[in-house]
């Protein structure tokens, strides 16, 4: 890969990155025992019915399914920045093959090529 494709999916993992830790602030905080893990805020309506407190509980838990998700996005995307750092992006981790260029530009945090990923998600 060259220089300044490296340099180009450097760019979009740290755009997106920053993005996802925005998202991450939006749902709840970071969790100062535990950095890189957030906490899902939990909503308060103001009302004490059971209706209201059932509302919350639905919310937290859609909320905190969502920060897993975005948390683990982050992850990838952190796990790419560093394979740039050490020379091995774009290399898939299970086989060692070059992963395809247009799955880069699709997904820049992808860690797999295509034909090992459907391995792994047995889609064949």
């Amino acid at each position: 890969m060259t220089t300044e494709q490296l340099a180009h999916f450097k760019t979009r993992l740290l755009a997106e990155k920053e993005r996802l830790q925005q998202e991450l602030n939006d749902f709840g905080k970071e969790d100062p025992r535990n950095p890189g893990h957030f906490e899902a805020k939990y909503p308060e309506s103001g009302g004490a019915s059971e209706d209201d407190n059932a509302l919350e509980i639905a919310e937290y838990a859609d909320d905190a399914s969502i920060e897993a998700s975005v948390e683990a996005e982050l992850k990838d995307v952190d796990s790419a920045l560093k394979s740039i750092e050490n020379g091995t992006y774009g290399v898939c981790k299970y086989c060692g093959t070059e992963i395809d260029q247009k799955r880069l530009e699709a997904r820049p945090e992808s860690s797999s090529c295509i034909s090992c990923k459907k391995v792994l998600t047995q889609e064949m």
